[in-house]
């Protein structure tokens, strides 16, 4: 039975969307597809308030955070962990060798400015890494106080971010908060199947790779910057899923920026106080996502039993991510969803449920 997804990706990926996949296939190295490459990047730019890079790679998340470190790491780094996918980019950091260090908080806790220059005034370091929006805790980290922290007190550390979950569902200001890598895939806020990582870089991020020795081959700028102005990638890039990102920016536009911030706002609004009335929220108050809510388990329910029962119903959320299945589960409020959307599900769960 076909669900919508209510998970915190891959999300509901609308039919115009998986339609526009279905086009005919051109050549990479043809005219065709440089126009289509010219022709989504201003939108991503836009997106992102930037006009600075925007590279498109054929891959997931994790592969582009593992491309950042090493094109940063001219001098130490500083990873800052708050859960699951931020942990990952420390692990990403010590498994290719790279001298770091991180600062680390509970989960369901964020990281705040005081933390990160308590940690940055301790050693000398080229970069730090943040998770903007922590997919398995449903923390938003403040990115705009922490980059406006870093600027002032430490400018020549370098500001890399993980915006997987939140890119296309919260305004990231690119240029204005002196960010100098941001990513994320696009089978979340994007709401397209996944395979593409779109990858803000600055110009001073692009320049600090070229005093890395070893920056690696795929991931590495000055191999995308070779063919960049031409409106093509180094090697194969994910065709049709372009051709989708490029729909899925019109309409992206169309709606409004504004109107798309607003909506996951109230999408997450109404989601929260739910959560708070029949359960209780996981994560600190003061930091809640605005694309995805951590419920925990007060009530001692089945998550499993209660997403069979919502399968049926023609709906899925998310378990808690690693130790906290079972102990939460997770509603995302992103991409296409509406609050229609939103309230439907609720009244599943409640009938479900017996709330």
């Amino acid at each position: 039975m076909y669900k919508k997804l209510f998970i915190p990706g891959p999300t509901h990926v609308r039919d115009e969307i998986l339609q526009a996949q279905a086009v005919p296939m051109i050549g990479h190295r043809a005219p065709e597809y440089s126009d289509l490459q010219l022709e989504v990047t201003p939108k991503l730019q836009k997106l992102l308030y930037t006009q600075q890079r925007v590279y498109l790679y054929a891959c997931s998340s994790t592969g582009v955070m593992e491309g950042s470190v090493r094109q940063a790491a001219t001098k130490p780094i500083l990873n800052t962990v708050c859960g699951a996918f931020s942990k990952r980019w420390h692990e990403i950091t010590l498994q290719n060798g790279l001298p770091c260090d991180k600062v680390e908080v509970e989960m369901g806790q964020a990281i705040t400015p005081e933390l990160v220059d308590d940690a940055l005034s301790r050693g000398d370091y080229g970069a730090i890494t943040v998770v903007m929006n922590e997919t398995s805790t449903g923390v938003m980290n403040p990115v705009q106080e922490i980059a406006a922290l870093v600027h002032e007190k430490y400018p020549d550390v370098l500001l890399l971010v993980d915006a997987v979950s939140c890119m296309a569902g919260v305004k990231i200001e690119f240029d204005a908060w002196g960010l100098d890598v941001c990513l994320a895939g696009v089978q979340k806020c994007f709401a397209l199947p996944p395979g593409l990582t779109v990858c803000a870089v600055s110009d001073r991020a692009r320049e600090r790779a070229r005093q890395v020795p070893y920056p690696g081959h795929y991931f590495a700028y000055a191999q995308m910057d070779k063919r960049y102005d031409k409106g093509q990638t180094p090697a194969t890039p994910a065709i049709s899923l372009i051709q989708a990102l490029n729909r899925q920016m019109d309409d992206i536009l169309a709606e409004g920026l504004e109107n798309r911030w607003q909506r996951h706002k109230e999408m997450a609004a109404v989601v929260q106080d739910w959560a708070r009335r029949y359960f209780a929220l996981y994560s600190d108050e003061r930091y809640l996502s605005p694309t995805v809510t951590n419920i925990k388990n007060t009530r001692g329910i089945s998550v499993a039993n209660l997403n069979t029962e919502l399968g049926k119903r023609g709906a899925m959320i998310s378990n808690g991510y690693g130790d906290l299945k079972e102990k939460c589960f997770r509603i995302a409020h992103m991409g296409d969803l509406t609050l229609d959307d939103m309230h439907w599900l609720l009244e599943q769960i409640n009938d479900i449920l017996g709330l």
